[in-house]
């Protein structure tokens, strides 16, 4: 009896060696062994290996838990019980202790569970176990009440894998055919959960190799369920299917494809009673150039894709649709009366007689595919009508003889002619005779030239790629959908429907006249349509035909000159392109956006009254007069219009103007604006030249007016300014070149504007003194801009005591001012200042807030000396003659110095020395720095991060 262990548990080891071999080098060509599933062995399973930590224990033997089950079904399936000595948590992934009921569902779980260390019965000399006769004793399966009993040790805990029927039927459900024949050779409760027959209804073993014995084996034991097979890519399919033929009584579907099929297998086929569909794809049928004949009495669809025979017969009185696409055969022959669906498409060996043939023998025919056989006829296609009076679709693409003049299909509903070369304007008047009509394909017909047609049923139609297509005329009362593309020729389109919501016409560049009379049209595109004239105007305007118009694209329709559109619908339009166009009129209440891109030469444009909540007329570099009346409008910007001398805005909403570049923008423009439009509270006049004291004067009415932009103007006097915006909270001024230190006296003397936030003067003229005033004296600044200011050469900022010792040493040209009070500066910036050299800001000039500074490219500044406690980054970049820095800035983090290649290392590590929050330093480019120079720093700021050193490497 120990022999007889040992050698079972070494055949054991050695199965479970080759099943994970297997599993590693699984492809998908691989041969599916069966085995394991079907069939199980007689003789009793080997005790645990002493090195397995884990194995399963059942409560009762199989044959003792059958006589349970037949008395008392509360019990169901008795559940195997995993015991864990701690130790086997690691190895199989199962935590130690008890585990919840919700962690068995897991399917991670269940997956984690090596096959290898559970406890399998080996395999019998038929490959499998007898489970009607198995029979496991207590000698070698110890008893779950007695767990002492046989060589397993008490375990130290135990953990129940209770998983019902219901839980195992969910979990199985993931898994393919392959993986339940695994599971179902674990155990009795799993094979039977993998037994179920929603399972096993389907049989897929497409492109698997599967042997002879293993498949008659799954047909005989699923027979009863097995409703679908497909063996489409499996060797030998049609011996595999003719073996296991008997036990399909029950089989609706069949799927085969990619080798032969011999007339031994479609007679086997015949005896089927229960089969409804058969697909075979790429294969060859028959047997040399003798008939394939598919006979079967209760088919109802049938398939043969791609496939190669001499000469097929299909005798099914009750089939509904046969496909023989892309099939080369040279005859085919049809017995099947109630045939409703025929596709022949691209059967190219077919001839038109066979084709006549085949059709003509379905007298209940509905639905016809010819496409690419270019062998068809019209007289085929007559006979087809005579013969079929119930067809309703017909697709004849590609077919090159037909002209369909004579040919007439009443019941016909939908109809395919692409790229039919013999389809003329002559075959309209067959076409009109289909009343029932619902869609028409007419692409690439290369010698249509016009359509007309009145179909009220008509829904769809395409007209794509035709050359010589001159004029379209269609009335549908329910045409919902229509494409006309790359139609060259085109010149003349009527429409009347009274369901057509969109229509796109794109690119018809010889569109002259176009005549609409769609009550439900709501988007039409007409891009690139370069023909048109102003008349299209009138079919989008009040009265033209479409009343429920909401959407309409013009771009680049460089033939119209004049626009006027009145419509109380329109709610986007798009003029961009339309280079041509001078005058531009829009009466449309609901308009919300409209684009004026590219209108390089309107002249005119009047907007009254429309639904706009922002405009932007672009750059209209000719527009001179411009009429706006928007209720709601809020944006407005006119920017590049450098003619621009008229303007009436009567926006009573609007909050933002934008008037740049306006050069020749007026007072009298300004002052009536400002009328209209008292809610502005942003105004931008950048480079506005005409504007002068009454225009500014005239801002007293805006009393919400909190941004002003007079930058690059020739302002002189900035009292209308100081008198009439009080509430300002951004004044710039950059590049006003005339401003004088006079100019910003009110400011810093007389307390000008005291909401005042930001001060931009940058390339100014504005000097010295009076930015130290201002920085003095303007506590409520918050982000002043100095960038460019050729007269700024030294920028001191120190305490009023520090101030007196400066005084008494003599420096007359330092001009201080008191700062005693705290002011409120965040950002200062200095960028490319030629001339400073000296950067001065103690603890005592009460800059408490200052966050930023920047003086980027300022090349003369040779002294920097910093005591602000909030500071957090300084740029330094390009400023080449920097000698001396000084740091006293506690949560500085960000310090550029590249390109400061007079700053020398020890004056840096000098002045980082007091940056106890620093995290990113710059010194790309600096010459007198070392790679070496990198440790010292770090030494001297042990915050940093990130040292930057360009060419000598970065940390």
């Amino acid at each position: 009896m120990a022999d007889g262990r040992l050698k079972a548990v070494a055949h054991d080891l050695e199965d479970e060696e080759e099943m994970d071999g297997e599993e590693e080098g699984e492809t998908e060509g691989e041969e599916l062994d069966l085995s394991l599933f079907t069939a199980w062995r007689t003789d009793p399973p080997p005790p645990p290996p002493p090195r397995r930590h884990v194995s399963l224990l059942y409560s009762r033997d199989w044959d003792e838990m059958d006589e349970v089950a037949a008395t008392s079904r509360e019990s169901n399936h008795k559940r195997a019980r995993v015991f864990d000595s701690g130790e086997s948590s690691q190895y199989t992934g199962i935590p130690s202790g008890d585990l919840s009921f919700s962690q068995y569902t897991d399917m991670n779980y269940l997956h984690n569970l090596p096959y290898d260390d559970v406890e399998r019965q080996d395999e019998a000399g038929d490959g499998g176990i007898d489970m009607a006769t198995h029979d496991l004793t207590d000698e070698n399966v110890p008893d779950a009440e007695n767990p002492n009993v046989g060589n397993v040790e008490q375990p130290q805990s135990e953990l129940r894998m209770d998983l019902t029927d219901d839980l195992l039927y969910l979990i199985f459900s993931f898994l393919g055919q392959k993986d339940l024949c695994r599971a179902g050779a674990s155990c009795k409760q799993w094979h039977a959960a993998s037994s179920h027959e929603d399972f096993w209804r389907s049989l897929k073993f497409d492109n698997i190799q599967i042997t002879l014995e293993n498949f008659v084996s799954i047909c005989l034991r699923y027979h009863q369920n097995v409703k679908e097979l497909n063996l489409s890519g499996v060797p030998r399919a049609d011996v595999l299917f003719m073996e296991a033929a008997s036990c399909l009584s029950r089989l609706e579907t069949l799927t085969l494809g990619k080798g032969h099929l011999s007339d031994a297998f479609f007679q086997e086929l015949s005896e089927l009673p229960a089969l409804i569909n058969l697909s075979i794809c790429d294969s060859a049928l028959g047997g040399g150039i003798n008939e394939a004949t598919i006979q079967h009495d209760r088919l109802r669809n049938l398939h043969i894709v791609k496939c190669r025979s001499h000469r097929i017969a299909v005798r099914c009185p009750q089939l509904l649709k046969l496909s023989m696409k892309r099939s080369s055969m040279s005859h085919v022959t049809l017995h099947s009366p109630q045939l409703r669906e025929l596709d022949l498409s691209s059967c190219h060996k077919l001839s038109d007689a066979a084709i006549r043939a085949a059709a003509v023998a379905c007298p209940k025919l509905t639905s016809l595919d010819t496409s690419f056989c270019s062998c068809v006829t019209d007289e085929t296609l007559r006979e087809i009508s005579q013969a079929c009076l119930s067809l309703s679709s017909l697709d004849a693409s590609n077919c090159h003889n037909i002209s369909f003049e004579s040919v007439k299909l009443s019941m016909l509903v939908d109809l395919k002619l692409h790229s039919c070369e013999g389809i003329t304007s002559a075959s309209m008047a067959a076409i009109a005779q289909s009343r029932l009509l619902e869609a028409l394909q007419l692409d690439n017909c290369s010698l249509l030239t016009s359509v007309s047609l009145d179909l009220p049923h008509l829904r769809k139609i395409s007209l794509v790629h035709l050359r010589k297509f001159v004029e379209l005329n269609l009335r549908s009362p329910v045409l919902q959908y229509i494409k006309v593309s790359r139609c060259s020729a085109l010149q003349r389109i009527n429409i009347i429907s009274n369901s057509l919501q969109k229509l796109v016409l794109q690119k018809q560049e010889s569109l002259v006249n176009l005549s609409l009379q769609c009550y439900s049209l709501v988007d039409v595109d007409l891009s690139d349509c370069e023909s048109l004239t102003n008349s299209i105007c009138d079919v989008f305007s009040k009265g033209g035909g479409c009343p429920m118009l909401r959407s309409l694209v013009l771009d680049n329709c460089e033939s119209l000159s004049v626009v006027e559109i009145r419509s109380c619908s329109l709610v986007n339009l798009s003029l961009a392109g339309c280079r041509t166009m001078t005058s531009l009129k829009l009466s449309c209440p609901s308009l919300k956006k409209v684009n004026l891109d590219g209108c390089d030469h309107l002249e005119v444009a009047n907007f009254s009254p429309v639904g706009l909540e922002s405009l932007n007329l672009g750059i209209c570099p000719k527009l001179d007069t411009v009429h706006i009346e928007a209720p709601i409008m809020t944006t407005l910007e006119l920017k590049g219009c450098g003619v621009l001398s008229k303007a009436s805005i009567k926006c009573p909403c609007l909050v933002s103007l934008d008037a740049s570049f306006c050069r020749q923008f007026v007072d009298g423009s300004l002052s009536g604006t400002v009328v209209d439009c008292p809610l502005i509270e942003q105004l931008t006049l950048s480079s506005c030249l005409a504007i002068g004291d009454d225009g500014l004067y005239s801002l007293i009415r805006l009393d919400r007016l909190t941004l002003l932009d007079l930058s690059y103007t020739f302002l002189i006097n900035l009292q209308p300014v100081f008198d009439s915006c009080s509430k300002l909270k951004v004044l710039k001024l950059s590049a006003c070149k005339y401003l004088t230190d006079s100019s910003l006296d009110a400011l810093y003397k007389q307390g000008a504007l005291p909401s005042l936030l930001e001060l931009d003067l940058s390339y100014s003229s504005i000097g010295q003194n009076a930015i130290i005033e201002l920085l003095a004296n303007c506590t409520n600044l918050v982000n002043v801009n100095l960038n460019g200011c050729t007269n700024l050469h030294e920028l001191v900022c120190v305490s009023a005591d520090a101030m007196s010792i400066d005084g008494n040493s003599g420096n007359k040209d330092a001009v201080m001012a008191s700062w005693k009070s705290e002011r409120l500066l965040e950002v200062l910036n200095c960028t490319g200042c030629p001339n400073i050299k000296k950067v001065v800001i103690t603890s005592g000039a009460n800059c408490l807030h200052l966050l930023k500074i920047n003086l980027n490219l300022s090349t003369n500044l040779k002294e920097v000396d910093l005591a602000c406690s909030n500071l957090s980054i300084l740029n330094l970049s390009n400023c080449t003659s920097l000698e001396i820095l000084k740091l006293d800035c506690p949560r500085l983090t960000n310090l550029q110095l590249p390109a400061c290649t007079m700053l020398a290392e020890d004056e840096l590590e000098g002045a980082i020395s007091h940056c106890n929050l620093l995290e990113s330093l710059n010194i790309n480019s600096c010459n007198k720095m070392n790679l070496e120079d990198f440790e010292r720093l770090r030494s001297a700021c042990p915050s940093l991060k990130r040292i930057q050193g360009g060419s000598l490497g970065g940390i």
